[in-house]
């Protein structure tokens, strides 16, 4: 599994009240920082944020559809539009690759693995596609839809930004954008398919999961 050395546990925090998007990018560029420079140990922050339109590094402005709707912030991360927002669990996942693996592909598709476990957690079936990026599973009518998404950055191979799942947000508000430039497809939810998940209990299976491809976390208080 290419657990860091001598299984050093990975610190595991969870902010409980909205964080706002531009706080933690700065957050993150401190923390990647002071792991590059051996000052801090590997995190992950689990955290909502206030309803928020993100531009990744591949944005087309034509896929921003409602332009005055919601803040837009433009973020350093890979990708397209995203949009993040109550009742959406964020994992920010900033990890060393220098003391795993320098393999971004890699990286990526463990991420994706790693969603896959949670959802199949509370018996979804979801998967993954070589070309497009992103974890997508069928709705009750059959269609296909994106339930969680991916974006990173890594900075001398330390990651940084990370997934998104979709517990229970409001959907109408992926209307103002083409969510990951890819159109003819939507974006769903738990709630979206009438299965009763909690915000907690799909932290603590993101926990868990995790844990099987990553290492051992250890729970710690938020960053400030």
């Amino acid at each position: 599994m290419n657990f860091p050395p001598k299984n050093k546990k990975i610190q595991w925090a969870r902010s409980t009240s909205f964080v706002e998007y531009e706080n933690a990018v700065e957050i993150m560029n401190e923390r990647v920082k002071q792991i590059r420079e051996g000052n801090a140990g590997e995190l992950v922050w689990i955290l909502e944020h206030p309803a928020i339109i993100t531009a990744g590094t591949s944005a087309n402005s034509s896929d921003l559809l409602q332009p005055e709707r919601f803040r837009v912030f433009h973020s350093g991360r890979g990708g397209q539009y995203t949009y993040h927002g109550p009742g959406q669990l964020v994992a920010y996942v900033m990890l060393d690759l220098n003391q795993r693996e320098r393999d971004v592909r890699g990286f990526v598709r463990k991420l994706e693995q790693w969603l896959i476990g949670t959802l199949g957690g509370f018996d979804l079936a979801a998967r993954r596609y070589d070309d497009r990026v992103g974890v997508w599973v069928d709705r009750l009518d059959g269609s296909e839809a994106k339930i969680a998404a991916i974006g990173i950055r890594i900075r001398r191979w330390v990651t940084f930004h990370g997934i998104s799942l979709n517990v229970a947000p409001d959907l109408s508000h992926f209307d103002a954008i083409i969510p990951c430039g890819i159109s003819n497809l939507g974006v769903t939810s738990f709630e979206d398919l009438q299965m009763p998940v909690s915000i907690t209990a799909a932290e603590e299976q993101l926990r868990v999961q995790f844990a099987e491809i990553f290492g051992p976390v250890e729970l710690c208080p938020p960053p400030a």
